[in-house]
């Protein structure tokens, strides 16, 4: 009788479960019905808006990729003028120099003239300067100075009463060279056989010529002025 009943029971339940559950279905389809294209359409929308963004976001980073790429090239080129400047201010002698070198002391001579001597054979002329300056450009001098006075492509070494004129300034013995190069070269130049140096030391002049590690010439204070010659403009420049 107890089994028949639990039967029963079983029974009612299971079938107010399967209408609480066919409801349920019914609900949630209903639900599902209403909600979910108005839930899709929004996530849609949503997905096009930050597609949107991302695009937005991605052309921006291009474009600043593409700034910073010119300026990285405007700064390389910057970097490159300003070498391509301090080199032709260097060449010009426009700034002060340091390197290895070699430094040429020449003095007149202070021996007792003999009889019948021309007394101009031990005095250090304006030509010798200019002499032992060309020896020193051939053998490869970078940067020269006679005196703290820095040579350029417009020096003047001239002479000037009992005095030397270099740059317009007066210079007079003991006379002080110093030349920016390699060391070996400059002092082989100086004295090979037969050189100005060597006719010097005959003549009786001081001469002292000595290696440097390291020499600082000042730069060219000077004015530098043209007004004949003009830079000439190839095609490729005016483009």
């Amino acid at each position: 009788m107890r089994s028949r009943n639990a039967q029963i029971t079983i029974a009612i339940v299971s079938l107010i479960l399967g209408i609480l559950l066919a409801i349920q279905f019914k609900t949630q389809e209903n639900i599902n019905d209403t909600l979910m294209p108005g839930r899709v359409e929004e996530l849609s929308q949503s997905l096009i808006e930050v597609t949107k963004q991302r695009d937005a976001l991605a052309e921006e980073v291009q474009t600043l990729s593409d700034k910073l790429q010119k300026i990285r090239q405007v700064d390389e080129a910057m970097a490159d003028l300003q070498d391509e400047v301090m080199k032709a201010n260097m060449a010009a002698g426009k700034v002060a120099v340091s390197g290895p070198g070699v430094l040429l002391t020449l003095n007149d001579s202070n021996r007792t003239l003999q009889s019948g001597e021309n007394p101009n054979y031990g005095i250090v002329h304006d030509y010798d300067l200019l002499t032992l300056v060309n020896e020193l450009r051939a053998s490869g001098a970078e940067a020269i100075a006679v005196n703290g006075e820095r040579l350029t492509a417009i020096s003047e070494i001239r002479c000037a009463g009992t005095l030397i004129l270099v740059n317009w300034a007066r210079i007079g013995p003991p006379y002080e060279i110093k030349a920016i190069g390699d060391p070996e070269m400059l002092t082989s130049g100086l004295n090979i056989r037969g050189g100005h140096l060597e006719t010097l030391k005959y003549l009786g002049v001081q001469t002292n010529l000595q290696k440097a590690d390291k020499l600082e010439l000042p730069a060219y204070n000077g004015a530098m002025k043209f007004t004949h010659a003009v830079p000439v403009i190839t095609t490729n420049e005016a483009e």
